[in-house]
Order: structure tokens, then C-alpha cells, then sequence
């Protein structure tokens, strides 16, 4: 049976992040893996995270299965995390949260049950969007497309176009919005954009799945949920997948989850019930530790505080980076205007520089980048800044 296979192509992320470990420049500069760094390249454990593993360790009691949706706790405090306490979905109880293994599971999750709601639906993703997206739904049997979002040349959002586009599609369809922060561009939506794509959505029918890998990290928890809080408030059905792994530093432990809500209490149980049956087909029972972390993190005012605290941290050298790359260009006379990559959050950008330079980057001056030039900020550093920039300079 084996004897039949082809060999799939390396991921292009992890085949750069062999390449730079394996690369001697004592000067050389990762900007391909999305996670977050400190100043001196380590990405740690959060504080708060410690506190709560010792409380864990100390008052876990089993290790039996928590069954298919996860624990209620985490489930509860999470929604009133991604949705607002006061939010009219959650008051209304027409929310239904589910723990799910880390965000790309949530995103699997969604992609077993759109194909339950409706076979032939068709998932609308922007262009660009994260890379593994495509594939995921299209290993659950979705048919995805593209609709414009943005501008290479213009270092913008294309949203006259994005909003012609999602005009014209069905409600039988689904459309995946980012949530903030968005991967790979780095171009969010503003607050009126937002409401005219809520409105919009409201208006067509379609299912809004919205992506949010990374709140907290573009303007602040509450500030990075808007489009998300604004959009239960106002449409009959969404479908939420969000992620623990970066706001809470929690990568290995895998830990996200997915959240629907229907159009009344009726609607919500039975679409719930179907999501349990996908995940029992999927994986059965959820991973439990990074959940019991985030829950008590997230149930403790104090510890709360602390984890507002670090990410605030996190978020703000993120920031930091992106102004400290732009000032240093200038600084050293490039003419090229980057002042784009201060206008965006998050994690990332586009450089805005072609793949012949980029293989250049890393060829002459161990810069490690994908082709699209999409780099990680937090591979950004006081001490690598300089050495970047200047390299950036060479090549264009």
C-alpha cells in the first residue's frame, strides 16, 4: 500500500526553521516561526502560567477523560473572554463552547461541522490568509476560494473590493474572517469596517467563522475582540475558533477552542449536539492541562491581573519592533517607505520585497524569512536590529 505514496512537500516554516539551526553565522536572524521571542530570543514560560501549573500540580486529584467538550470551566471563562460577560448571544444563552486542541483543532472542528450543515457549502478565505487554512478545510472535503483582502503594491487593505466580493456570496457559504492581527499581512480591519462587514453579513446570510489566533496582542483583549463581540451581537449564526497559544504562551500544550451560536436556545443544542459528534469521530476527549491552566489563570482576579500584565508586555515589544525596524531603516538612509509596518498588528508583515531577495537575505546574510517576505516581528531584537536593517538596505 505505502509503495503508492508521493512525498509531500516540506512545510516551508519548518524546513526554514531546520535551515537556520543548522546555519553557523554567529549574526544570523530567524523571522519565519510565529511565535513570540524576548529581547534575547527565548520565548518563556509566562509567570502566571507557573503559578497556575503549581496549582494544578498540587490539587489534581484523576486523570480520567474530561469528556467531549472539555471542561465546563475553561469553556465558560473562555467565552466570556472571546464574547464580553454582557455580550446579548451570551445572555440570551445562545452560545455553545467546546475545549478543542489548540486552534488548529478548533479550526478542524469547524471544518467537520460546516461539511454536516451543509455538504456542498463553499468556504471563503481572505487572499492572503494563513497558509495551512486551505488545506485543513480541504482535507475535511470544503471547497475553498478566495476573496480580496490585500494590497502588495499599496501595502493596504483592499476593502472596496473585499466588500464587492462578499456582496455577491450566499447564505448557504461560509466566510473565515480574522478576528485581529491578521496572518499573514498583518492589516486588520478597523472598528468601521467591521461594522460594515457585520452589517454586511447580517444583510447576505452567510455563516461568518472567525479566526482569533491572537487576541490581546494587536491593541488589547478587549480592543482586539470588537469585530468579534459586534458580530454575536447582531447575526443568527457564527462559528468562533480561538487559540490559547500565544496570548497565554501555552504552544506545546495545545489547548483552544470552538465556539457556535445559533439563532435561539433550540437552534444552539441541536447544532452543539452535532459538534460533539464530530469531535467524538476526530479525537474523542480533549487534552485537559492546558485548559485547567488557562482556567484557573482566567478564575483567579489576581492571577488574572498578572497575565493582563505580561501580555501587555508581549504586545508592547511587539510594537516596539515594528517602530525600531522602520526607525533604523531610515536611519541608515533607505529611501523606501516602510512606515506600513507600524500601521499593522500583530505578529507579522510583509516586507514587501521579492523572492529573489529574500533568497538573498538569507543566502549573503542569514536572514530567514518565507518567500511571500512575511517576517515574524517578535525575531526582531536591540541587537539584531542593525545588522537586519542593514541587510534589508543591501538587497534592495
Amino acid at each position: 500500500m505505502f509503495n503508492t505514496l508521493q512525498a509531500m512537500p516540506a512545510d516551508p516554516i519548518l524546513g526554514l526553521l531546520t535551515k537556520y539551526r543548522q546555519d553557523s553565522h554567529p549574526q544570523k536572524v530567524d523571522l519565519g516561526v510565529g511565535v513570540y521571542k524576548d529581547e534575547s530570543g527565548h520565548t518563556p514560560i509566562l509567570t502566571c502560567v507557573k503559578k497556575a501549573e503549581k496549582f494544578r500540580l498540587e490539587t489534581e486529584s484523576t486523570k480520567v477523560y474530561i469528556g467531549p467538550t472539555g471542561s465546563a470551566d475553561f469553556n465558560h471563562l473562555m467565552s466570556e473572554l472571546v464574547f464580553g460577560a454582557d455580550n446579548p448571544a451570551l445572555l440570551a444563552n445562545r452560545v455553545r463552547t467546546i475545549s478543542t486542541p489548540g486552534g488548529t483543532g478548533a479550526l478542524r472542528v469547524a471544518a467537520d461541522f460546516i461539511k454536516r450543515c451543509h455538504p456542498t457549502a463553499v468556504l471563503w478565505v481572505s487572499d492572503p490568509t494563513w497558509a495551512n487554512h486551505t488545506g485543513l478545510f480541504e482535507a475535511a472535503g470544503i471547497t475553498v476560494k478566495t476573496y480580496p483582502y490585500y494590497d502588495y503594491d499599496t501595502k493596504s487593505l483592499k476593502f472596496t473590493e473585499m466588500k464587492a466580493a462578499l456582496s455577491e456570496i450566499g447564505s448557504d457559504d461560509v466566510v473565515l474572517l480574522h478576528a485581529c492581527c491578521h496572518n499573514p499581512s498583518g492589516m486588520d480591519l478597523d472598528q468601521q469596517q467591521w461594522d460594515e462587514i457585520i452589517a454586511l453579513t447580517a444583510e447576505q446570510g452567510f455563516t461568518p467563522l472567525i479566526d482569533m489566533a491572537y487576541q490581546g496582542f494587536g491593541d488589547g483583549v478587549d480592543e482586539d475582540a470588537y469585530g468579534v463581540r459586534n458580530m454575536a451581537a447582531t447575526v443568527d449564526n457564527l462559528i468562533l475558533c480561538s487559540s490559547c497559544s500565544k496570548n497565554f504562551g501555552l504552544y506545546r500544550e495545545r489547548i483552544g477552542a470552538c465556539s457556535i451560536i445559533g439563532k435561539d436556545v433550540a437552534t444552539s443544542d441541536i447544532a452543539f449536539s452535532v459538534l460533539l459528534y464530530v469531535v467524538r469521530c476526530l479525537y474523542s476527549m480533549p487534552p485537559a492541562h492546558g485548559a485547567a491552566i488557562v482556567e484557573t489563570i482566567l478564575g483567579s482576579n489576581e492571577l488574572k491581573q498578572e497575565w493582563l500584565a505580561e501580555l501587555s508586555v508581549m504586545r508592547d515589544r511587539i510594537n516596539g519592533n515594528r517602530a525600531m525596524l522602520v526607525n533604523k531603516l531610515k536611519e541608515i538612509g533607505v529611501t523606501r517607505n516602510f512606515d506600513f509596518i507600524t500601521e499593522q498588528k500583530g505578529m507579522f508583515s510583509f516586507l514587501g520585497i521579492n523572492p529573489k531577495q529574500v533568497a538573498q537575505l538569507q543566502s549573503d546574510y542569514s536572514v530567514y524569512m518565507v518567500d511571500s517576505s512575511r517576517i515574524s516581528i517578535a525575531g526582531i531584537g536591540t541587537g539584531n536590529v542593525a545588522y537586519l536593517a542593514q541587510a534589508i538596505a543591501k538587497v534592495i
